[in-house]
């Protein structure tokens, strides 16, 4: 066994609350100390050399990844006034090509974007933003060009190819979420928002085609640092719609796209703890809030009169039902809900009450993701549907008939068939005797001898619901005996708001207990053994399952930590990098006492201690804005410093990418051979 690196102990005092923490790493946040470059480095020729004999493994995988890609592939096109706008991928091309036809798929094709020209001679190239103007003849793009998520704005005119002098930097273009560029109306105006020091995005300003940017009217500042800025338009594009969001409380500026130049108005002025979303129905709002509604409920108001002492309820607040999305069209409305754990559309005439039926799905469990649904004199629903086993598939569900029409299910090239594997939901046994779900897929013929290979998965935090959803990917663990499970712990709202909150601030703890029941459920009913089990998490799921490690170390034979957010206390202590400020109502707020000394004892840097650990693999970005690198870096410096035994302890740093990792699909699928060899080594060929 190669010899591995020894990063440089340099003590920095950390003092809060009368309380010091000594952290030997802290110098590791200096980007520009050549000791940190070396040091990453470092790690990841280690990594090469203790991984080596998993080369061949890792072509295998690759190829078996790259197999399952339908290399020449294109999205179901969709309606957006005279023209159908779809992406295609070509075979051997890493990035997608923009484009469209119009009035007729028969039509010829318009090349709009060639995302394989833009990444010409970069190793990273992301599109943050992508807005085609209202009369079809101007795009409006913004390139991610090493993963930090700040964008630069470049506008195209689509009649004859060239692009207008303005360029317009420091932009926001989030890898998970839209909401940094549009155009009013006129197609001659464009809004953008910008980011602050922290990559926060806090600025929204006005551009008219064709000026110096330097010039731009500055429309909205958000002040306060614990809040974002994003930027959208209405589904029906007459409204420009601004959203205030922080953890717990958001709120909505609206400006007719028809009048640019005219003043954004606040729909309704945000108060501490309430949430609402918005979506416009000709001359009226609905409105998705939580005002004295845990799970949300539905009113509306006129367009003209918006403020909350206008609004009326259409739905009440139903306490076994979490009230998610809200799609409006001329005669119909939908609703995107979720009861035991599952999502549900529900459909209705517009007054909410009238003709209420339900979609019936085809699997007992399942995902289902609404699509964009441009179009609002339809009779189509369009939504994304798939389950551990089923590929993803586009369907139109045809609003009068109840027909669900498959339009695209993604096709696996070197085969797949559902029947062949078996899906399950399980329930594992919180500390508090809370019944917590997992999902769960193998490959039929399995047997519970307590010996299978097993890979664990889960998130917990901000809300966000991990769907039981189809990844091919997968696969090449399910069909190596493999068991994949994913655990629905509180931090989501899998089981409705009240799971979130379950898993916030004091209650953080219970999201990492609720993982290590679901692990511990697995062994008990002999899906595995603590000496076949793996867990994985990424970004918050980083932190769910760096606590997991340090909490239990010995229940798990190998973790690989994506991107992990470890370093809880220091990370929360600078207001100076992206996230802290928002997240304050998340993990909580070090200057607050109670608040340090429970963040404290699960924070996984600050619990390392002398004990074996699993074999941990461990991932970061080096232009990572919402983990820096330093955290998993650090971590790794820490453990190895620390942790006794001979288990495998391996950093892989990216050098030119973000928190989503590489930007082109066969560069992804190399990031996740890698993870995979490491798991079929250290669960298969090692046991």
């Amino acid at each position: 066994m190669p010899s591995f690196p020894i990063a440089p102990i340099r003590p920095q005092a950390l003092t809060q609350h009368g309380l010091t923490r000594i952290d030997n790493y802290y110098w590791m946040r200096q980007r520009d100390d050549p000791a940190v470059l070396e040091y990453l480095t470092a790690e990841n020729d280690y990594l090469d050399k203790v991984l080596q004999h998993t080369q061949p493994l890792q072509a295998q995988l690759f190829q078996e990844l790259k197999a399952r890609l339908k290399e020449d592939d294109a999205s179901v096109p969709e309606r957006r006034g005279d023209y159908w706008y779809y992406t295609r991928f070509e075979t051997g091309h890493q990035y997608p090509l923009y484009c469209r036809k119009q009035s007729s798929l028969d039509a010829p094709e318009e090349l709009l974007l060639d995302q394989n020209e833009l990444a010409a001679g970069r190793n990273f190239c992301r599109i943050g933003a992508y807005a085609v103007s209202p009369d079809a003849q101007k795009l409006a793009y913004s390139i991610d060009a090493d993963g930090t998520e700040v964008c630069t704005v470049y506008i195209k005119n689509l009649q004859d190819g060239s692009y207008y002098p303005e360029v317009i930097p420091n932009t926001f273009g989030s890898v998970y979420t839209h909401g940094g560029l549009e155009w009013a109306n006129d197609s001659a105006t464009l809004f953008y928002v910008t980011n602050d020091a922290a990559l926060r995005p806090y600025q929204l300003y006005r551009h008219e085609l064709g000026t110096d940017p330097a010039q731009d009217v500055l429309l909205v500042h958000e002040a306060d640092e614990t809040y974002y800025l994003f930027l959208l338009k209405s589904r029906s594009q007459a409204y420009v719609m601004v959203l205030s969001h922080s953890t717990l409380t958001t709120e909505w500026r609206i400006l007719p796209a028809d009048q640019p130049l005219a003043e954004l108005r606040v729909f309704t002025p945000r108060r501490l703890g309430h949430e609402y979303y918005i979506e416009q129905h000709g001359d009226r709002f609905f409105i998705v809030t939580n005002d004295d509604a845990l799970n949300f409920k539905l009113m509306s108001t006129p367009a003209t009169a918006t403020d909350r002492k206008n609004w009326q309820e259409v739905l009440p607040h139903r306490a076994e039902v979490l009230l998610e999305n809200v799609l409006a069209f001329e005669d119909d409305l939908v609703l995107f809900e979720r009861q035991g754990g599952l999502p549900q559309i529900r459909l209705s005439a517009t007054d909410g009450i009238s003709n209420v039926r339900y979609v019936s799905m085809p699997e007992p469990v399942y995902s289902v993701q609404p699509a964009a649904n441009p179009e609002f004199k339809t009779k189509l629903l369009r939504f994304h549907y798939s389950s551990l086993i089923t590929p993803n598939s586009v369907i139109d569900f045809h609003l009068d008939t109840h027909e669900w029409e498959l339009r695209k299910q993604d096709e696996i090239p070197s085969g797949h068939n559902p029947a062949d594997y078996v899906t399950e939901r399980r329930h594992a046994t919180a500390l508090d005797g809370t019944a917590v779900p997992i999902s769960i897929v193998y490959k039929k013929g399995l047997e519970n001898s307590g010996k299978n290979p097993t890979l664990l998965y889960g998130y917990g935090s901000y809300g966000f619901s991990i769907e039981a959803a189809f990844n091919a990917n997968r696969f090449s663990l399910i069909d190596r005996g493999f068991v994949f499970a994913i655990a629905h712990i509180r931090g989501g709202s899998e089981m409705g708001r009240a799971w979130y909150e379950g898993g916030r601030l004091f209650n953080k703890r219970n999201t990492f207990t609720d993982f290590i029941a679901c692990a511990e459920y697995l062994i008990v009913e002999n899906y595995t053994s603590t000496h076949q089990l793996a867990i994985i998490g990424g970004s918050a799921g980083g932190l769910l399952v760096g606590a997991c490690l340090t909490m239990r170390p010995d229940l798990f034979k190998a973790v690989i930590a994506q991107v992990p957010f470890v370093d809880v206390i220091t990370s929360m202590s600078d207001p100076t990098i992206p996230l802290t400020t928002m997240e304050y109502d998340q993990w909580g707020n070090p200057d607050d006492r109670a608040q340090f000394d429970y963040m404290l004892s699960y924070s996984p840097y600050d619990n390392i201690r002398a004990t074996d650990y699993p074999d941990l693999l461990v991932t970061t970005s080096l232009n990572d804005p919402r983990v820096a690198y330093w955290e998993p870096a650090k971590f790794v410096a820490r453990l190895r410093a620390v942790k006794t035994g001979d288990s495998l302890l391996l950093l892989k740093t990216n050098m030119d990418a973000g928190h989503a990792g590489a930007s082109g699909r066969y560069d992804y699928l190399k990031e996740t051979a890698l993870n995979y060899a490491f798991l079929i080594d250290r669960l298969i060929n090692a046991a």
